[in-house]
């Protein structure tokens, strides 16, 4: 114990002592022979006056890589070769002397020290990774009051906020492991203060070790405030999922809306045209990466308008085709639209080969905002959300302030009328159904960059997408909304419940209860033709 608290006592001068003499042989030896007391006791020598070897040394005695020659020498073996442990110079050993030489062996008493030791050398570092990882490091060490000066040498000199909070959770751990009654109290209340899944698993840690009732009692008070906190966190984040699924599905269905709402085509293709919008985010992504690599991260900017294009016009080329053929018959364009998706998958399957290809996110969707303790927002699905009600703001400006927009509500609401008026209804059929293709490509756009990119990509979606536009109301935008934001909250609040497979069942029981009793959805569309 006398050893440890000075080894503690050591590394907090560490801190802000400048490196002194180098590491003599003397030194070198004492920290790899002797009792373990005197080792420990040894490193913290080495670590209140380090050099650029102090770090070398403690490393290799950590991963067992000491030796001690026949002159007493100690020495540091590696892939590399045989360097002298005090000055880093090569030694010329013969290769079959190698198995002559003295192992240098630790008990796992020293290996908790000398991972303090060397997060103490860290700590000091200036770059704030790796005195995040240190700190870290020296809460995973687990409890040791000797370690409470140390830490509060690092937390007088951090400025980081993410690191402050690290050591002082480090320095409560390390509180709670003292023989002092008074001090465990403290630390059972400064945990409580903390509220970090680390945190729970730490106190579930104490509360199984500790002995003292009114320390145990402190402990599980704390426990149940971090429990408290995190289970909102979990909340928030299920409640997240929830709206982030709802975006995914509202991008998917909204051209579906538009085809589906002006032609009454069903059009089981959506999912295909979905993947052209993914394959050709791909394929801007693969010409920036060869031609401009240094514009890599603004490669969406191109994507975006390229998957529009690329599956607007593959979708008006299937208006012009087949399509058109077969207006008034829905269950015909059922199945030819279903042979059109097996038509484009197989051409994928052709063109790229039949395995997913890798779509990389722009360094600026990495990572995640957190909000609270166990509750990190995801960046790219923070963008997506995002993205989706720039695409609806821009999908209802259309519709309500543009010719365009006024020509599509005619033909939808009485197409025999607006004809008469002059609507030209086979060019907006066209114009319209590119349009919602171009929309699912912008869904495949988005999707790439949250999941797989694939020949099957599209027929994850295509059956929850007709289940929003149904329930929204044909041909609605708000409805869309509403049905897409109902069912991804109602899915992920379900899965946490009965499971993914049986979320989608009772969803899909609850929609057609709910056809059966409101077949128009949630909205209906206003017109001659449907009062009639």
């Amino acid at each position: 114990m006398r050893a440890a608290l000075l080894l503690g006592l050591s590394l907090a001068i560490a801190l802000l002592a400048p490196p002194a003499h180098a590491v003599t042989q003397a030194q070198a030896l004492s920290v790899a022979q002797g009792e373990t007391d005197d080792r420990i006791a040894a490193i913290g020598r080495l670590v209140a006056a380090p050099d650029d070897r102090t770090a070398a040394l403690l490393q290799a005695l950590s991963e067992e890589r000491l030796k001690i020659g026949p002159d007493q020498r100690v020495l540091i073996a590696s892939e590399a070769g045989v360097t002298d442990a005090a000055t880093g110079a090569a030694v010329a050993i013969a290769p079959d002397a190698l198995s002559s030489l003295e192992d240098v062996m630790l008990n796992n008493r020293l290996r908790g020290e000398l991972d303090g030791a060397l997060a103490a050398l860290r700590l000091s570092s200036p770059d704030r990774a790796a005195r995040l990882a240190a700190a870290k490091a020296l809460l995973d060490a687990g409890g040791d009051d000797s370690r409470v000066a140390l830490l509060d040498g690092a937390i007088a000199k951090e400025r980081d906020t993410a690191i402050l909070d690290a050591l002082k959770l480090a320095r409560a751990a390390a509180l709670a492991a003292s023989p002092d009654r008074s001090k465990r109290l403290d630390a059972a209340k400064q945990l409580g203060e903390s509220h970090s899944p680390e945190t729970r698993l730490l106190l579930n840690q104490r509360l199984a070790e500790e002995q003292d009732p009114d320390v145990k009692r402190a402990l599980q008070r704390s426990l149940r405030a971090v429990e408290d906190t995190l289970a909102w966190g979990e909340r928030l984040g299920a409640l997240f999922t929830g709206i982030s699924l709802a975006s995914i599905l509202l991008l998917v269905a909204l051209g579906l809306a538009i085809t589906y709402g002006l032609m009454g085509v069903i059009n089981m293709a959506h999912g295909e045209l979905m993947m052209i919008g993914a394959y050709a985010t791909y394929l801007v992504q693969v010409a920036f990466r060869q031609w401009a690599p240094a514009w890599f991260d603004a490669y969406l900017i191109v994507a975006m308008p390229a998957a529009f294009l690329a599956s607007a016009l593959v979708g008006a080329a299937l208006e012009r085709t087949v399509i058109r053929w077969l207006y008034g018959r829905p269950l015909e364009t059922l199945l030819a639209t279903w042979g059109l998706s097996l038509v484009l998958m197989q051409a994928v399957r052709s063109l790229f080969g039949a395995q997913n290809v890798a779509v990389e996110s722009p360094a600026w969707m990495g990572g995640s905002l957190a909000l609270l303790p166990g509750l990190a927002l995801p960046t790219n699905r923070l963008v997506i959300i995002g993205f989706a009600l720039v695409v609806l703001g821009g999908m209802s400006l259309l519709i309500a302030r543009t010719r365009l927009g006024l020509f599509v509500r005619a033909v939808t609401q009485n197409r025999p009328i607006a004809s008469c008026m002059g609507v030209p209804t086979a060019r907006v059929d066209t114009y319209a159904f590119a349009l919602g293709s171009g929309l699912a490509g912008l869904a495949g756009c988005a999707l790439s960059q949250v999941g797989n990119v694939g020949p099957d990509l599209g027929q994850s979606y295509i059956v929850d997408a007709f289940m929003v536009v149904v329930l929204g109301g044909v041909g609605q935008l708000a409805g869309t909304v509403l049905a897409a934001l109902g069912l991804g909250l109602a899915n992920k609040a379900l899965e946490g419940v009965v499971g993914a497979v049986l979320a989608k069942i009772a969803v899909l029981l609850f929609i057609i209860v709910f056809i059966q009793k409101r077949p128009q959805g949630l909205f209906a569309v206003k017109g001659r033709a449907q009062e009639t």
